[in-house]
């Protein structure tokens, strides 16, 4: 899909990823919807990128994210491209795992994608296409010690993703699962991380097998999945082989 006059929700679109994404996308001819929870980034943003409106929302709160898609479409009569980005990682061991803790990243890195979806298929439908990219992770293809909660759910967003680029075919909407690697932006430094963690990592010590790529790096891969409609579009291809797999 060409993004230009096309309407896209981009998620997470205050900061990082999503951020590069959305003056990418806009850079193209795109119209924004641009959510998140700040609204003071999000208002100075949509300030800057033209066809663009700022929607506050917690992707955690469905009612949020019904309102979001009901702002898209009262702005622009329209949805052509949901960008599923918004996430927040949690660093713990599987035997130290607060279930309270991973219930709600469960609701934000999961449960939050697929309400959106379901609120932008019937838009997309009745225009006759759409481009929906679930923006996953490497880890989701990779076994990795303090990853094991935060892999799992993002492993479960490319699974139900691709089973619903199945289901869809038929309605010309294309659903797409794209892997980040390690990105440079405050992830990290927003990731929940158990106490456990660091005396994990103090024993390890081994730090990542490649620099970290730039935002506007991954949002170049998540326009590449707008444009190809391709089933998987992955940071680097040596990660399609799953490192610690």
């Amino acid at each position: 899909m060409d993004p230009k006059d096309k309407v896209a929700i981009v998620t997470g679109a205050s900061a990082g990823i999503g951020l590069a994404t959305a003056r990418l996308l806009s850079s193209k001819g795109a119209k924004l919807v641009l959510v998140a929870r700040s609204k003071d980034k999000l208002d100075k943003l949509a300030a800057e990128l033209p066809d663009s409106v700022a929607v506050q929302a917690d992707m955690t709160k469905p009612v949020d994210i019904e309102r979001m898609v009901k702002a898209a479409e009262s702005r622009f009569g329209r949805v052509d491209i949901l960008v599923n980005n918004a996430g927040r990682g949690y660093d713990v061991l599987v035997e130290k795992t607060d279930v309270a803790t991973f219930h709600y990243i469960f609701e934000l890195d999961l449960v939050g994608p697929v309400v959106a979806m379901q609120q932008v298929i019937p838009l997309m439908r009745s225009e006759g296409e759409g481009a929906i990219v679930n923006v996953s992770s490497g880890t989701a293809l990779m076994y990795l010690p303090n990853m094991g909660p935060y892999a799992a759910l993002k492993q479960a967003l490319a699974h139900i993703s691709l089973t619903a680029r199945e289901e869809l075919k038929a309605d010309n909407i294309a659903v797409s699962v794209v892997y980040p690697y390690i990105t440079d932006t405050d992830f990290e430094k927003n990731t929940i991380k158990a106490p456990s963690v660091e005396d994990w990592q103090e024993e390890e010590g081994d730090g990542p097998p490649f620099p970290p790529d730039s935002a506007e790096y991954a949002a170049k891969k998540i326009l590449e999945c707008i444009e190809t409609e391709a089933a998987e579009v992955f940071a680097h291809e040596w990660m399609k082989n799953g490192q610690s797999r």
